[in-house]
């Protein structure tokens, strides 16, 4: 589940098509943002038009977005895509100076200035009869189009999906239309099951000791509690994988990941990966890399609002404050 900006500093170009557009002398492209949905103040939707990559999405690719021209490469899983009306569908987080910055830009009726995409290769759903889905926090995003694949395919689906209050609950209705069985969890009891998706998922492997697959896409912590849990069962267990991303084409190295003997990149060789091989300790202390920088990032933008906020004649100076492509 690509969703880890790059710190700032360490930002690639842009996306090919625009590469190609401005060495012709063109305006660079652009996507609207035909509408968007906040799930809590700091989670919200965002459907942007871009037919071309609607049409070859695939379940559990991603993109990369740049905002701006001067944004930098942000690294986020497709949650849903419509052939019909030519749209993908991105569920973002604003943890970060990035997506904090998409949080207060991104509004229907402005543009996206860059996307590049679908990367990574699309999930293999096979000829699983019956798979357990299982999505926590922002991973319940990504694993809907999954789960939705596996139930066109014919299996039997069992969603489990977990939240830590039913306020932050969000697409139970999409969730309910396309799952055979429907878990709950939310680690206040304030809906479904009190406790962790991996209750869920026990739940359902005594319900059903035939599910011949499981799915778990959210923070890697939950991941690898997923695991944990299925690998004295035996079941295939897949994860989505997250590492900070750069250029998403595997020239940079940065999303490398040990799995099982492995060295792999999650841009170009995942972003899924068997559960009971990825080495867990590696993700968690490459996650941890660039901290310091993030943080520096994160009180510069804030530093930066602050001075806009005072002095709102600064923002015609602003690269972001631009009122039509954001």
């Amino acid at each position: 589940m690509p969703d880890r900006e790059a710190p700032s500093g360490h930002e690639g170009g842009v996306s090919e098509q625009t590469e190609q557009t401005q060495a012709a002398g063109q305006a660079s492209p652009s996507y609207p943002i035909v509408a968007r949905t906040d799930f809590s103040e700091t989670t919200f939707l965002i459907e942007i038009e871009h037919p071309q990559m609607a049409n070859a999405a695939r379940p559990g690719q991603f993109v990369i977005v740049m905002l701006h021209e001067h944004g930098e490469r942000i690294p986020l899983t497709i949650a849903d895509f419509d052939r019909t009306r030519g749209t993908i569908t991105l569920v973002v987080q604003a943890v970060g100076k990035s997506t904090r910055e998409m949080q207060i830009l991104c509004q229907a009726g402005r543009r996206i200035h860059a996307m590049l995409g679908p990367l990574g290769i699309p999930s293999e759903i096979g000829h699983a009869k019956k798979v357990v889905c299982v999505g926590g926090g922002l991973g319940i995003a990504p694993i809907y189009p999954q789960a939705r694949a596996f139930k066109e395919a014919g299996a039997y689906v069992i969603g489990v999906l977990g939240f830590r209050s039913s306020n932050l609950m969000f697409w139970e209705d999409k969730f309910q239309a396309i799952c055979d069985e429907f878990i709950i969890c939310t680690d206040d009891g304030s809906a479904g099951m009190k406790g962790l998706v991996t209750q869920g998922i026990e739940t359902a492997l005594e319900r059903h000791p035939d599910v011949s697959e499981v799915v778990a896409i959210g923070p890697p912590i939950m991941m690898r509690a997923c695991a944990e849990t299925t690998r004295p069962h035996g079941v295939k267990t897949m994860v989505s994988l997250n590492p900070i991303m750069v250029d998403g084409t595997g020239m940079c190295g940065g999303c490398r990941v040990k799995v099982g003997e492995e060295i792999k990149f999650a841009c170009v060789d995942g972003p899924d990966f068997d559960g009971h091989k990825v080495d867990f300790d590696d993700l968690f202390t490459r996650l941890q890399r660039y901290r310091s920088e993030e943080s520096e990032a994160m009180d510069s933008w804030d530093a930066s609002c602050r001075r806009l906020a005072l002095a709102p004649d600064a923002a015609a100076s602003d690269p972001s404050s631009n009122k039509g492509d954001i």
